[in-house]
């Protein structure tokens, strides 16, 4: 029986979680295809009952815009996919002659080692550009890295449902503000974590720019294509540190990899090298 995993979303062409995840699975023998499949929020129920049938599934990763309708459409949510509401990764098990499906979410990690890996080891003042799911995701990375207080700007204000509801689940206080006028306070915090879609933030870019300040934090820009964008760029001309959002990816696609192969810690530091290989980052150092 072949195995196989994919990746949904619209629009869906320019994922790169083909390439990270066909890496690791060769460099493992693991025998899972992996392709990326255009799926809109509408076509979700009907996409998941298809599947449910077909044997050989071993997962899906889950992107915009589906990380919150996917909830309703697994048997179970898991570990802090639970606490925020959001769901990027679908696993499925076998359960009583049938198959179970399982949500749960790698965003949170990903973001995480994303940080770590770029030397940041504490947010005591942090800033997340959007209000949605992937927001949500950053606002649980913070906590764990000791944020109490999380500065949230956004383009309209009526949808921070999700970022909200994350919040109050995990015992965070938010200050939630307009997008327009948020240079000052994205300047000076500790770290900024933009899950604006491309260019969405080059207006903000332009204001900070205009300051003519220094920014000496760390920047996670979800966003990767274009790249570097436009935040990245003046983020970097005022001194303080970018970490791409292609390195979150890698992170989250890692854990991904661990759940659908069923391995967990045997994918290791050479498969991670080879997803790094994959994509055009630089190699670990272990």
């Amino acid at each position: 029986m072949s195995l196989r995993a994919a990746v949904l979303g619209h629009p869906i062409s320019h994922s790169k979680s083909p390439a990270l995840h066909l890496s690791a699975y060769g460099q493992l023998g693991a025998g899972i295809s992996y392709t990326a499949i255009d799926v809109t929020e509408e076509l979700l129920p009907s996409f998941m009952r298809q599947i449910r049938n077909q044997p050989g599934w071993r997962g899906l990763s889950v992107t915009m815009p589906l990380k919150t309708a996917v909830l309703s459409q697994v048997d179970e949510v898991r570990g802090v996919a639970r606490t925020l509401g959001v769901v990027n990764t679908v696993t499925f098990e076998e359960s009583g002659g049938g198959v179970r499906t399982v949500g749960s979410n790698t965003d949170v990690t990903g973001i995480v080692n994303a940080l770590r890996h770029a030397g940041t080891a504490a947010a005591p003042s942090a800033v997340v550009l959007g209000g949605g799911g992937t927001a949500a995701s950053a606002v649980a990375a913070l906590k764990d890295m000791g944020t109490r207080t999380v500065q949230v700007f956004v383009r309209d204000a009526s949808r921070t449902g999700e970022v909200r509801r994350a919040a109050d689940s995990l015992g965070i206080s938010l200050e939630i503000r307009p997008l327009a006028g948020a240079a000052s306070a994205t300047a000076e915090a500790d770290v900024v974590i933009s899950t604006l879609p491309p260019r969405a933030a080059d207006g903000l870019a332009a204001e900070i720019a205009a300051l003519k300040t220094t920014t000496p934090g760390v920047l996670l820009d979800v966003a990767y294509d274009p790249w570097p964008s436009l935040i990245a760029s003046v983020w970097q001309a005022g001194g303080g540190r970018v970490v791409p959002g292609l390195e979150m990816l890698l992170y989250q696609a890692v854990e991904q990899v661990r759940l659908f192969t069923r391995l967990g810690e045997d994918v290791n530091a050479a498969v991670i090298d080879v997803m790094c290989d994959a994509v055009g980052l630089a190699r670990r150092a272990f």
